[in-house]
């Protein structure tokens, strides 16, 4: 009888997972090497980490706190907050934003102090894409800095936002051009890995990959990624069930309104049925459009094909 392949490495986007691989002391050179490969180009080569608690409390008890996934210091004194993000979040970039008010204002110092401030880095490993992006499949990185509107100048390079859309990486082993690229695929694939590819086959991942390995974890470390992988399945679960509704629900309400914008985009084969249906009602092709995401050409050509 054939059984399906049981994982051989764990999920990074579990919390124990992410954390195995980057938050503990053994393996603080796979996040040195990570790092540096998003942060190199402007702030050199980072030597030494130091992990730092990773709840932040406010200044007073009505205040609110800040839980880190991680929370890490340079030899320079640089911040460094890793954070995460397996789902959507209603504000999310506020979310970061105050995040990245905690080491601010912990660098802050009784008596004499000029305000001089170590930079900060918030870097968001995202297993969503954003909205406002979502169409464009060649833009998952983002590196976010204070600017100048007008001349498009750095106004403050010491508070740097960086974001990867996880979805939107879809190189194959063969298209793998840098080791940046490499550890994209890593963290993507690693999950669904039998075996280290020979294009992988660097020393720091023979530690990623051997770290990673769930025959090497304890009965007790079984127990706690088996918690969290659960966690994370569930997680996706809500996900996609809320999007299936959702899906219904948009479907319903354009078919009976046509002019609503409550309809998700969906696969571009449902969203000309539902433009079909709407022409065979009447609606008007503005109303089409606005309801499932097609262009005006598109839904012609739709209207000619039922003519």
């Amino acid at each position: 009888m054939y059984e399906e392949p049981r994982d051989r490495y764990i999920n990074p986007f579990t919390d124990y997972g992410f954390k195995r691989l980057f938050g503990e002391e053994p393996n603080k050179d796979l996040l040195i090497d990570f790092l540096n490969e998003l942060l190199r180009d402007e702030q050199g080569e980072i030597v030494q980490l130091s992990y730092l608690k990773t709840e932040m409390l406010g200044d007073t008890e009505v205040d609110r706190r800040a839980i880190f996934d991680l929370y890490c210091e340079n030899e320079k004194g640089e911040k460094f907050i890793v954070e995460l993000q397996k789902s959507k979040q209603n504000f999310f970039k506020d979310r970061a934003l105050y995040y990245s008010t905690f080491p601010i204002r912990e660098q802050a110092k009784r008596n004499d102090w000029n305000f001089e401030l170590k930079a900060i880095y918030t870097i968001g490993i995202l297993d969503f894409v954003f909205d406002e992006d979502k169409n464009d499949p060649d833009k998952f990185f983002y590196k976010v800095k204070l600017k100048d509107i007008e001349t498009d100048k750095v106004f403050y390079d010491k508070l740097t936002f960086i974001y990867l859309e996880m979805p939107k990486f879809n190189k194959t082993l063969d298209e793998l051009e840098s080791h940046f690229d490499k550890w994209m695929y890593v963290l993507k694939n690693l999950k669904n890995l039998q075996r280290i590819p020979e294009k992988l086959q660097e020393k720091v991942f023979d530690k990623l990959f051997s770290t990673a390995e769930l025959a090497k974890l304890t009965y007790e470390e079984v127990l706690s990624y088996e918690q969290s992988l659960k966690y994370y399945r569930d997680l996706q679960n809500s996900i996609d069930t809320s999007f299936s509704e959702g899906m219904e629900k948009g479907i319903e309400k354009g078919l009976k309104k046509g002019i609503e914008k409550g309809m998700e985009k969906g696969l571009k084969k449902g969203a000309q049925t539902i433009a079909i249906n709407l022409l065979k009602l009447g609606l008007p092709l503005e109303d089409i459009a606005e309801s499932t995401g097609l262009t005006i050409e598109e839904i012609k050509a739709l209207q000619t094909e039922l003519d």
